[in-house]
């Protein structure tokens, strides 16, 4: 009897056994596939860049003094207001008078020569038909009135001059508008030329950007753009490029100048402002920064096939994005790649695609 129960417990034992093997060899169920967001990469022809900068008057002009001196008033500093013909700052003009007494006295002095010489003249011309005189008498009264006339001449340009050098002793405004940069203080001895004020003339506005070098090959004179201030981000105002540098400054970016079709009564000088511009490419695929993956140096994604199976698919990307990356290679518009936890997958896994919304996700031969 206790030979047939051995044999039983035996029988029981091979058939648990046998069972638990061929539970474990078959197919996961459904609770164990895995549920995965995936969906397809998105075209794209233009994409919208946003570049900071100023804004500054279209027109801007240096003021400089035409003589040297040492400045004794300045009437105006930054921010102010100016009018045309409005002194800004005087020189001393002492130097200035002295060199003015000493031409007036030349030019009173060669005054009297020329009337010496002309009321002598004269003289002659009445004398010589009575043959008073001989010709080559009046040749030499004559040749030195036109000497006269012409010292006269040089003392009253160089009268003027010194009467000119005078009044450019006064700063006067050529054009209306505001100060944006002053750079002189009483007691300054300035040369001529020297900038001593920056002004932004009154009328147009332009948002002055710099532009990476990769980038200013995609950017256009005339080419439609948008600006909006940062004290008013909400509020955009029409705008086109106006102008693009030939070359690159030391920063290496391209100053670009956006002339405002709108909003110059309102923007004021200096405001910090953006730009945005339609920068056009040809078309792309872009895909989430989370698709993405690498094994060494190669990136790949993770692409579901029909039977609903992941496959590691190597790719070539372009330049990151702040959430995507455009595909340059690898991928077709049709394919589904896993849009989350790519490191936890396995090649060949299987898988449930759902979408964003949790909803199941049908990816027929070819997708």
């Amino acid at each position: 009897m206790s030979t047939i129960k051995t044999a039983c417990i035996g029988i029981i034992i091979v058939c648990s056994v046998t069972f638990w093997g061929c539970s474990h060899h078959d197919a996961p169920t459904e609770q164990e596939v895995p549920l995965v967001m995936v969906a397809q990469a998105s075209s794209s022809h233009a994409e919208q860049k946003s570049y900071a900068g100023e804004v500054q008057a279209r027109q801007q002009t240096a003021l400089a003094f035409r003589v040297a001196g040492q400045v004794v008033e300045r009437y105006v500093d930054v921010g102010d207001q100016v009018k045309v013909g409005q002194v800004l700052a005087r020189l001393d003009v002492k130097d200035a008078e002295l060199q003015k007494n000493a031409t007036r006295a030349q030019l009173e002095s060669a005054q009297s020569a020329a009337k010496i010489a002309g009321d002598e003249l004269k003289r002659y011309q009445q004398l010589l038909p009575m043959n008073a005189v001989s010709r080559s008498q009046y040749d030499a009264v004559e040749n030195q009135y036109k000497a006269a006339m012409s010292s006269l001449k040089q003392a009253q340009s160089n009268d003027d001059a010194s009467a000119n050098q005078t009044q450019y002793n006064q700063l006067i405004a050529s054009k209306n508008g505001v100060i944006t940069q002053r750079n002189l203080e009483v007691g300054q001895v300035v040369s001529a030329g020297q900038a001593v004020y920056q002004l932004a003339i009154d009328g147009e506005r332009d948002v002055v950007v710099g532009v990476p070098e990769q980038l200013i090959s995609s950017i256009k004179t005339g080419q439609v753009a948008e600006v909006s201030l940062w004290s008013k981000p909400e509020e955009k105002f029409q705008a086109y490029v106006r102008e693009i540098a030939p070359a690159a400054d030391q920063s290496r970016t391209y100053r670009v100048k956006v002339a405002l079709r709108e909003g110059s009564g309102v923007i004021q000088l200096g405001q910090s402002a953006r730009v945005f511009l339609n920068t056009a490419t040809h078309e792309t695929l872009n895909i989430p920064l989370s698709s993405v993956s690498a094994q060494g140096q190669q990136a790949y994604v993770l692409t579901v096939k029909a039977d609903n199976t992941v496959h590691k698919v190597p790719v070539s990307l372009g330049a990151y994005g702040r959430d995507s990356v455009p595909v340059l290679s690898g991928l077709a518009p049709s394919d589904y790649v896993v849009i989350g936890g790519v490191h936890l997958l396995r090649d060949k896994q299987k898988i449930r695609p759902i979408d964003r919304e949790n909803r199941a996700v049908t990816v027929r031969a070819g997708g």
